[in-house]
């Protein structure tokens, strides 16, 4: 829980976090992927169970300085399947709601059918830009390079296949459903390379399903974009450890919003 700096408080099934920049956004709020993610941890820590399936639904923005209170509370404790929810909240305001489902069964059924897409390893791609304002915040505790994806200065441009990828690589925090929520939290991202416009969104929701959970350096989030309409996008984001096991899912959809105009970047993630 150190990536987060999640804290447990007093009271039963209580926990803290600090919302700090480097769990934000650009856009200074607190990143909907980080969000999900500690209260995964929350429900993970409490229930003593691995996460099979969640949903979030993000309510609200939270801007540092602010602490995140967690409220766990695990309605439904089954033999090997546990049902809870966790909610948090900023000064008693509800600011995102997750569902999950978590444990582990033993069966002799196995498989996997769904294909890991064609694309070069992490050290042969670039790196992603780091536009000024996600400068301090989560984008740059991230090693992010572009395995099938264009650059801001690339946009405006032709609209893309829909299909876009991102190898991603984090620092302080092992293969978790809090690694995977953060990664999932990409549809947004492939919004511009999708419409080759320079816009992506802020995420309604986050659903996430694990498959597997295997050590791996890189994780490469496959982005589909399923349509964008009314102002709105929707689509889904596979991810992948880099031996080709298909970690998990996360779907998503988000209010389409253009950039803001700023200087070109100075720096880039990763190199």
């Amino acid at each position: 829980m150190a990536f987060f700096d999640l804290r447990r408080a007093e009271a039963p099934g209580r926990f803290e976090m600090p919302i700090v920049p480097s769990l934000c956004s650009g856009l200074g709020t607190l990143f909907g992927g980080c969000g999900l993610g500690a209260l995964l941890e929350a429900l993970e820590h409490e229930s003593g169970r691995p996460t099979v399936w969640a949903t979030a639904q993000y309510l609200d923005y939270a801007r540092p300085p602010s602490v995140l209170d967690i409220e766990v509370n695990l309605a439904v404790e089954g033999r090997t399947v546990t049902q809870g929810r966790a909610i948090g909240r900023v000064d008693g305001r509800e600011i995102l709601t997750v569902n999950a489902a978590l444990g582990r069964r033993e069966s002799h059924l196995d498989g996997q059918w769904a294909v890991m897409p064609e694309v070069p390893p992490p050290d042969d791609c670039p790196p992603r830009v780091v536009q000024h304002r996600h400068v301090g915040t989560i984008l740059e505790r991230l090693d992010t390079r572009l395995a099938d994806a264009r650059n801001p200065e690339e946009l405006p441009g032709p609209p893309g296949t829909g299909r876009s990828a991102l190898w991603v690589r984090f620092t302080g925090l092992d293969m978790s459903a809090g690694a995977l929520a953060i990664v999932g939290d990409y549809v947004p991202f492939g919004v511009s390379q999708a419409s080759g416009q320079r816009a992506g969104g802020n995420s309604l929701d986050n659903t996430i399903r694990i498959a597997n959970r295997v050590p791996t350096e890189w994780i490469l989030a496959d982005i589909r974009i399923h349509a964008v309409h009314a102002g709105f996008a929707h689509g889904l984001v596979h991810l992948w450890a880099q031996d080709g096991t298909l970690l998990g899912t996360a779907s998503q959809s988000a209010m389409v919003r253009a950039w803001r105009d700023e200087p070109p970047a100075a720096r880039t993630v990763g190199r």
